[in-house]
């Protein structure tokens, strides 16, 4: 289990890192000022998911197909890639904080991470999940692997304890997400499994979403709800900031009371994460946070991407 202490320590290091960037009107720019580094990367990759209006995979796209704005201005696609069945990487969040002991919640939380478990091929050593767990600390049950065994019984491990840090939490699971080989083309994510309440996160959600743009990598909300009590998250304060947040980053939030809910839920992120266009361009030269617009010249068709990236911040893109 990582100490309070190291646990401040990572996250210092990682708003070392971070621009002070923002959600839209939602949430409020952050204004503290933060130190950079010059960038040792020089392309801005992201990954981008593209739907037609009935909501199916767009495929065959091309780079010539794609438009890419920086705030505002148009920027030059010098790599391009189509992903159709790529192999995928999925950490897995659980809350353990002691809401997450009302009703089935917990038991809940289990069922839907094997419902997306079953729409990975980890047997056949492709693809890959971990399983981490957070109160007030982070705390890795399973490292990221293959073994759908470990995996299983890493689930059996996971406990309610304590408080919540939700969004710390999401914050240091990203950047171990993030930490892959030079050339792996795993498609990457973390997906929370929660009650979606944070009582003592030392960030805010604008901090964690510039930290996840920053390494690229979506973030995924399935949230623990009962018949009685969905539809007032849904249209709850802590259900519009973590739309915000994981669509800020280029995911999604879901709001799961059956299990009908969490296999669709758990579906459409790994389809989501195989069937990707990956696109780059050449960093701005300038320090700070940059935001961006990626879509097709196609006006029919719906693209979801980051929302920006971190340039003068080493080793992110």
């Amino acid at each position: 289990m990582m100490t309070r202490p190291a646990a401040t320590a990572a996250l210092a290091m990682l708003l070392v890192c971070a621009s002070s960037a923002a959600f839209p009107q939602e949430v409020p720019p952050s204004q503290t000022a933060r130190p950079t580094f010059r960038s040792a990367v020089d392309l801005v990759s992201v990954a981008a998911v593209v739907r037609d209006r009935h909501g199916r995979f767009a495929r065959n796209l091309r780079k010539e197909d794609f438009v890419v704005e920086e705030g505002g201005t148009r920027r030059s696609i010098v790599d391009f890639r189509a992903d159709d069945n790529a192999p995928v990487r999925v950490a897995l969040l659980f809350d353990v904080s002691g809401s997450m002991r009302l009703a089935s919640r917990l038991e809940d939380a289990r069922q839907s991470a094997r419902h997306l478990l079953s729409a990975l091929n980890l047997g056949s050593n492709r693809d890959e999940a971990a399983v981490f767990s957070f109160d007030m600390n982070l705390q890795s049950l399973q490292p990221f692997t293959t073994d759908a065994r470990a995996i299983e019984s890493a689930l059996s491990r996971v406990a309610p304890y304590g408080q919540t840090s939700l969004y710390d939490a999401i914050a240091q699971t990203a950047r171990r997400v993030a930490d892959t080989a030079p050339g792996d083309r795993h498609r990457r994510a973390v997906v929370v499994l929660t009650d979606g309440i944070d009582t003592s996160s030392e960030l805010k959600p604008a901090e964690v979403s510039s930290i996840a743009n920053s390494i690229e990598v979506p973030v995924y909300v399935m949230a623990m709800a009962s018949d009685v009590d969905r539809d007032a998250m849904a249209r709850g304060a802590t259900e519009g900031t973590l739309r915000t947040l994981t669509r800020w980053t280029g995911g999604e939030l879901f709001i799961t009371s059956a299990p009908a809910h969490e296999s669709i839920a758990a579906r459409q992120i790994v389809d989501e994460l195989r069937h990707q266009y990956v696109i780059a361009f050449n960093a701005s030269p300038a320090q700070g946070w940059h935001a961006l617009d990626i879509r097709t010249r196609d006006r029919d068709l719906t693209v979801r991407a980051r929302r920006g990236y971190t340039a003068g911040a080493r080793g992110m893109s």
